[in-house]
């Protein structure tokens, strides 16, 4: 089944029977929607925001208030996939004020590889993709950073950085053949990473359906 034939144009399952709602980052929307097929959680529903905001980290908060609104009369529980994705702790904050759990970790490239993992490597000169950004390189990097009207840009961004790592979700030559040349376009070294979901499949497999009444 495609992204675009499992989900209504509300971001939400035809069926809408699941218990529980996931609220995540529209870039993790494949990944989400592969790992519940594989494990048939059908206590999840899913519902993405923008994956735009991944640029925008300010958005988040204020698109998760209102998503909670609209859906979360509808649902036993909700279950917040995201991690801190540069909100510097006030999502996680927003989060409790709502009674919500949320993904651990500073962003998606630390639980895609496994956040203690991913700190004891202190990798400050790496630029990190994963398989959506890949997918989305030039319209979620290169556009927004003016690169293809101002290509002298490149080396004020990334003169930094020594190289590019590919977090790999799937198997996929032809997302590591534009991967590297992404590297390429960006003038850095090119590392792929097989990381599959990494923590983001224990997040979604500690997020249990809830108990069903006694008759």
């Amino acid at each position: 089944m495609t992204l675009d034939a499992a989900l209504t144009k509300d971001g939400l399952p035809p069926s809408g029977q699941g218990q529980i709602l996931l609220i995540a980052c529209g870039a993790l929307a494949r990944e989400i929607l592969a790992l519940k097929a594989a494990n048939r959680w059908d206590h999840l529903d899913l519902h993405c925001l923008p994956a735009i905001l991944h640029n925008h980290p300010d958005r988040i908060i204020p698109a998760l208030r209102d998503a909670v609104a609209k859906h979360g009369a509808n649902y036993a529980d909700i279950f917040v996939v995201y991690a801190d994705c540069g909100t510097g702790g006030l999502l996680q904050a927003a989060c409790d004020d709502m009674g919500l759990r949320m993904v651990p970790g500073p962003h998606c490239y630390a639980f895609f590889e496994g956040v203690d993992a991913f700190a004891a490597r202190d990798e400050i000169t790496a630029f990190y993709l994963t398989d959506f950004l890949v997918r989305q390189f030039d319209a979620f990097v290169w556009e927004p950073l003016g690169l293809r009207k101002h290509p002298a840009l490149r080396d004020m961004y990334f003169g930094n950085y020594t190289k590019l790592v590919y977090q790999a979700q799937t198997d996929d030559p032809a997302l590591t053949a534009k991967a590297q040349d992404c590297a390429t376009r960006l003038g850095l070294a090119f590392e792929r990473r097989f990381t599959g979901y990494g923590d983001l499949a224990t997040a979604l497999a500690s997020v249990k359906p809830p108990p069903q009444p006694s008759i």
